[in-house]
């Protein structure tokens, strides 16, 4: 009988255990905030779609601007970003205090603090979770993961309650300010940690071309595709609940802010149940298997919500709900993690959060629109519809099984030495490299070949083509270009301990009597001289 990891080992990390319990904090507030803000918009405004607005405006900005985000968590230092993020909410942050405790909130200035926090959150998010990688070890992190779900579901089980109790005992404003004090020791926590990054002599990446290989990385990338795809669905169908939950607590059970945050504290219950079943499920179940029950799970607590008048049945509901969240987000997140490397998995990471909360915030919208015409009950019921179709989604686009693959970098490309006398930004470089094929290996070849495309595109080569010398047909070529000589040395610097497995068999495949030859070239494009150009004479033809 193996022994089974401890679910707590990585808090035998100082710096993950002192984040850990600081990030404890700044979500009690967060969802303090939350609960203040949902509630005061029903308190300013009639309007139905206005407080399901309040959710969708605070995850709008991760939907349009986290790819960005990720992008500065892959090209910068995380913990500086972090910093900045929690000062630019703290700042945030006291302003909306004060705006509530004056009695100048507006429904649209509400959305407006809620909103810049959201933006706050899409910097913060992507260097948060791709940094739990550079803090535990990589066996670690599926843990890591799981008790960052965890703590902020701990939080969620009684912050919306005490939330509530805030709101109804001492105002919105009382709220904000909590929530004003909460980000203090995060941004301590991460002032004392020191990490040490790998420093990279290349020069860093534009933010335009960043982007652009994160995007690259992801498209090539079938698994990580499939996982996103389905965390869109799953935010789409699922955020239903959580946007209509304050009409629930008002129309359907008949309550105030307090019985919304027994509500919210309820889903919070269930999410931290969900995260400490999630590793035990994994070892019977695929992840498609648990994703699906997720789906079908949610589907049915959103059926109960629905029908439901009584506060504590609507709560057991809930339980369900919370625990289905968790099982789904948390497997979709450490699956990418794990199939990523580390110098794109912030950008990876941000995809996946852009595509997650662009499904909620475009969710929250769409369901708030419904409840607007047809009644909360009408639009529960009609979410829990999508969240059927979601799970038969897997059906063709199963979930790819939980797996750890080694993305360490390979480290074995060495910067050639050039008889020409290159500059960093130098190009278009064209490599082309010859193989030696024997005719019985040629099928073999092919396969082995169509995934070397895959890496080479997917780590930023371009025009990539494979041809036959037709006077010697056992000399095949490769070749691919990139833009400049330092994005060439880039693209070797990317390939991963798992890529090795592809150039392995290639070699194994070469029958030439050396290693397959290299040919580093750069394009250089000729013109006509301007004066013969100039003075060129037509061609008589008489």
């Amino acid at each position: 009988m193996t022994d089974r990891k401890s679910p707590l080992a990585p808090f035998k990390n100082d710096t993950f255990r002192n984040i850990w319990i600081a990030s404890l904090s700044s979500n009690f507030g967060s969802l303090i905030q939350s609960v203040g803000a949902a509630w005061m918009m029903t308190t300013i405004s009639s309007s139905v779609g206005m407080v399901a607005l309040v959710q969708a405006s605070t995850a709008l900005p991760i939907m349009l601007f986290s790819l960005v985000s990720g992008a500065l968590a892959d090209n910068f230092n995380r913990r500086k970003v972090m910093l900045v993020a929690q000062s630019f909410m703290l700042a945030v942050s006291v302003s909306l205090s004060a705006f509530a405790y004056f009695g100048l909130i507006t429904p649209w200035l509400l959305l407006t603090f809620t909103f810049m926090l959201g933006c706050g959150t899409a910097l913060n998010n992507p260097s948060w979770q791709a940094s739990v990688g550079d803090m535990v070890p990589r066996e670690d992190l599926p843990g890591a993961v799981a008790l960052n779900s965890m703590g902020f579901n701990i939080t969620r089980s009684v912050g919306p309650a005490i939330g509530g109790a805030i709101v109804a005992l001492a105002g919105a404003a009382a709220a904000f300010a909590v929530n004003t004090l909460s980000y203090l020791p995060l941004i301590f926590a991460l002032f004392r940690w020191q990490p040490k990054y790998d420093t990279n002599p290349l020069p860093r990446e534009t933010m335009g071309r960043a982007i652009s290989a994160g995007l690259r990385y992801v498209a090539m990338s079938p698994n990580i595709a499939k996982v996103i795809f389905r965390s869109f669905v799953f935010g789409l169908s699922a955020s239903a609940v959580l946007a209509l939950l304050p009409l629930v607590a008002r129309d359907l059970v008949g309550g105030g802010p307090l019985v919304y945050g027994v509500l919210l504290g309820a889903f919070g219950i269930g999410a931290i149940g969900g995260a400490l079943l999630s590793a035990r499920l994994r070892e019977f179940m695929s992840s498609e298997a648990i994703v699906k029950s997720a789906f079908i799970g949610f589907a049915l607590s959103a059926i109960l919500t629905a029908v439901s008048t009584n506060t504590w049945l609507t709560s057991a509901a809930l339980l369900v709900s919370g625990a289905c969240w968790v099982l789904a987000l948390s497997l979709f997140n450490v699956t990418v993690q794990l199939s990523t490397p580390r110098w794109v998995v912030g950008r990876a990471l941000s995809l996946y959060q852009t595509t997650t909360f662009g499904g909620i915030a475009g969710g929250s919208w769409l369901w708030g629109q419904a409840a607007a015409e047809n009644g909360a009950e009408m639009a529960l019921l009609a979410s829990s519809v999508v969240m059927l179709i979601g799970g038969a989604i897997g059906l063709r686009y199963a979930l790819p099984e939980f797996k750890t693959l080694n993305l360490d970098p390979l480290n074995l490309f060495s910067e050639p030495l050039l008889a020409l006398d290159l500059k960093p930004r130098s190009g278009p470089i064209v490599i082309m490299i010859d193989y030696v094929i024997k005719e019985e290996d040629m099928n073999e070849f092919l396969q082995v070949m169509a995934a070397r495309r895959r890496i080479r595109i997917r780590d930023g080569a371009g025009h990539w083509a494979l041809m036959r010398d037709l006077e010697n047909p056992e000399v095949w070529t490769e070749s691919y270009h990139t833009p400049t000589w330092v994005e060439y040395v880039r693209h070797n610097q990317r390939r991963t301990k798992a890529d090795a497995i592809v150039g392995t068999r290639i070699r194994a495949l070469h029958k030439g009597d050396s290693e397959p030859r290299v040919h580093r070239m750069i394009e250089r494009q000729t013109t006509l001289p301007h004066d013969i150009a100039a003075h060129k004479m037509p061609i008589d033809m008489s």
